[in-house]
């Protein structure tokens, strides 16, 4: 298990640039490709990369000026769709920046297309819940099925352009909902494991 490190000191690293939303050390992630370049998946295995895995994200606000914000939003999805990740859906920690941001491929709309969300949260699950083979790009070669993952839930998010909406999403494409989101409280599908066999 991660171990946990907190300081109430700020060091100018990692401190927030003016009219930036995102950090420095944040900044210097994001800035050091182009929107076509993946970024480099941060690990449970590594003992420095886990410590960032296991802590919450910040909203972010959304503003479709925002060059930085759409470089990050763009790096994301290029990571997501890397031939070395393939994953169905990705959570913005899990690159290393510690915002609420997700990318995920919609198995419930024609084409299954990938859609990216802002500030997402679970507002209402069904008890009713769904076993489901899950597997996590930061944590490479292990695959588990949980089975206490609601199988509809009630969705908050917004979009780049400002907009909010509230969705209900039902069987697999919740399951990635719930997995990504629960990566932005600092959660991996590992610890649902734990509790199931508790």
């Amino acid at each position: 298990m991660a171990a946990f490190i907190s300081s109430c000191k700020t060091s100018k690293s990692t401190a927030v640039q003016s009219g930036s939303s995102f950090s420095s050390v944040e900044q210097k992630l994001i800035e050091s490709g182009t929107a076509t370049s993946p970024m480099r998946l941060f690990l449970l295995t590594n003992a420095q990369d886990s410590i960032l895995l296991r802590k919450k994200s910040s909203r972010v606000t959304p503003d479709p000026l925002d060059t930085e914000l759409q470089l990050f939003i763009d790096r994301l999805y290029t990571t997501v769709r890397d031939s070395m990740s393939l994953g169905v859906g990705i959570a913005a920690p899990q690159v290393g920046v510690l915002k609420q941001i997700i990318w995920v491929q919609r198995f419930d709309k024609p084409e299954f297309p990938f859609e990216v969300y802002l500030n997402p949260k679970i507002i209402q699950s069904t008890k009713k819940t769904q076993p489901c083979m899950e597997g996590c790009l930061s944590i490479p070669d292990k695959q588990a099925e949980t089975k206490n993952r609601a199988y509809a839930i009630l969705l908050e998010y917004d979009k780049l352009d400002g907009s909010h909406h509230v969705e209900m999403v039902e069987d697999f494409t919740a399951v990635i909902f719930q997995h990504e989101i629960d990566h932005l409280n600092g959660i991996v599908f590992l610890d649902h494991l734990e509790e199931e066999s508790k």
